[in-house]
């Protein structure tokens, strides 16, 4: 499929261009379609810091090691009564951070860096190499990425626009995971989980996928009002995020420099919907 992308001063472009708006010192943004065109406004080739948007990489991974037999979702991972599913769905109970766990697996939604981790080493530990190795072996190399996961696999990558919107581009037409795959790892995994989506508060339900966040019906929320409920992806602490929409056919993807806070709250969730604006028929 040939990509393309352009400088021209298109709609879609005017709408990435708010980004000019956020005081930001570096950021660039960028749209992918399923069709494999591409639209970008910004440096694309400046490396950042993802931040969590490395769980959507790493849980790419994840699917790629499942696949291949070398986990399983329902095995025994984490704390007594967890499961890997649980580990990547933030449902296992475990803190935000290493510690005890809070709870019992499957009561609560806890976003849980921990979690991530701790999936990254079953994978590490079963396939018999460094996580980072595996990562590179079933993302960045097939997709042809430039970056590198420096740190944790739950917000250690750092690497440019352009490798953040292959990403989108592989959830929007997965080539290195099956569709069925893909597809179970955005939808909802152990419904009715209540939790805080860190930034905009408690959620009844806080849905989650498997290391994939889920917009469905939450209200406030990062993306915009404009987008389908199917729409799933994750932001990061660094300023960044990547929504893919399935049914708008599109992929949203922002780098910046400046740190999540409340003016991303406002922002954000605007950008968005002008992007979405653009984007529909």
């Amino acid at each position: 499929m040939t990509r393309r992308s352009t400088d021209l001063v298109s709609p879609a472009v005017e709408a990435l261009r708010i980004i000019d708006r956020w005081g930001a010192r570096v950021a660039a943004a960028g749209v992918a379609r399923v069709a494999g065109e591409m639209e970008t406004y910004g440096p694309r080739d400046a490396e950042l810091r993802w931040a969590s948007i490395t769980k959507l990489a790493t849980g790419l991974a994840l699917l790629v090691a499942v696949e291949e037999g070398t986990v399983s979702l329902d095995e025994p991972a984490g704390p007594p009564g967890s499961t890997l599913r649980h580990l990547l769905a933030h449902a296992s109970g475990l803190p935000p951070d290493k510690g005890p766990p809070l709870m019992a697996p499957g009561r609560r939604r806890i976003y849980s860096n921990y979690g991530i981790e701790l999936a990254a080493a079953l994978v590490a530990e079963r396939s018999g190499m460094a996580f980072a190795d595996y990562f590179n072996a079933a993302v960045v190399e097939p997709l042809g990425l430039t970056g590198a996961l420096r740190g944790s696999p739950a917000w250690g990558y750092h690497g440019t626009l352009d490798d953040l919107l292959k990403i989108g581009s592989e959830f929007l037409a997965p080539t290195i995971v099956a569709p069925e795959t893909l597809g179970e790892a955005t939808s909802v995994q152990f419904p009715g989980l209540p939790g805080v989506l860190p930034g905009f508060g408690r959620m009844e339900p806080n849905d989650w996928g498997l290391a994939f966040e889920l917009r469905d019906a939450k209200s406030p929320h990062w993306t915009g009002s404009r987008n389908s409920p199917r729409t799933f992806g994750h932001f990061g602490a660094a300023g960044t995020f990547l929504w893919v929409d399935p049914e708008l056919g599109s992929a949203c993807a922002v780098l910046t420099d400046k740190e999540f806070g409340p003016w991303a709250v406002e922002a954000w969730p605007a950008f968005s919907d002008s992007v979405v604006g653009e984007e529909r028929p």
